[in-house]
């Protein structure tokens, strides 16, 4: 019974911290930083900023996957095969790269998303590769990319990190890597190693950014 409780909690999880969703919560959390630091947004701007990085990020390549198992290509919907993987990630790269152009055209967001936005499509093209030798956790990835994310737009627009937050997410982000270790997904190493990646991937663009702009 334990053990079962305990399964279920690993899956639950992994469905709601899956790193499809990540983009589409870091865009919630960016569109209330806007609001308090700059001017009220409106509910159409909401609604454009959440529904398209919903359908660019997480809705299209998730189509792609269920069209793939339906097709016989990937054998599980978790894609627990890295060599599966492989296509879902370029497909995916190329879903960012629109998303990247959406922020920066369509929604006319400031610099440092569109600059996140860049780091998240350096990481998942670098997973590409990663993944023919060895299975990092893209779960991790995801959420060391939200961490990073908020860690790049308080350096470019001068705000304190917000503690309470990142702490919450480093907590979560823990639970996360035990529920992979636990089911067998991911190593230890993977999952941290993971983290850490997303986390310098979406940070060191905005990085490079401020210190240029300061030379």
């Amino acid at each position: 019974m334990k053990e079962r409780v305990l399964n279920s909690i690993c899956t639950l999880l992994g469905i709601i911290c899956h790193p499809l969703w990540m983009p589409t919560y870091g865009t919630a959390l960016f569109c209330a930083a806007l609001q308090t630091q700059y001017a009220p947004l409106s509910p159409a701007y909401w609604l454009i900023a959440l529904l398209g990085t919903f359908a660019l990020t997480a809705f299209i390549p998730l189509t792609l996957i269920l069209i793939r198992l339906a097709m016989g290509r990937v054998s599980t919907l978790e894609i627990r095969n890295p060599q599966e993987r492989t296509p879902i990630y370029i497909y995916t790269s190329v879903c960012y790269a629109f998303w990247s152009y959406f922020l920066l055209r369509i929604l006319h967001a400031p610099l440092v998303l569109f600059l996140i936005a860049v780091g998240a499509i350096m990481a998942l093209v670098a997973i590409i590769f990663i993944n023919r030798h060895w299975k990092i956790s893209a779960h991790l990835t995801g959420l060391g990319g939200l961490i990073g994310g908020i860690g790049a737009y308080c350096l470019y627009s001068a705000q304190p990190l917000p503690i309470g937050l990142v702490t919450g997410l480093l907590c979560v982000s823990l639970a996360v890597m035990y529920a992979r270790i636990y089911t067998k997904s991911h190593t230890p190493l993977q999952v941290t190693t993971g983290l850490l990646f997303g986390l310098m991937m979406t940070f060191i663009p905005t990085l490079v950014y401020c210190l240029i702009a300061h030379v």
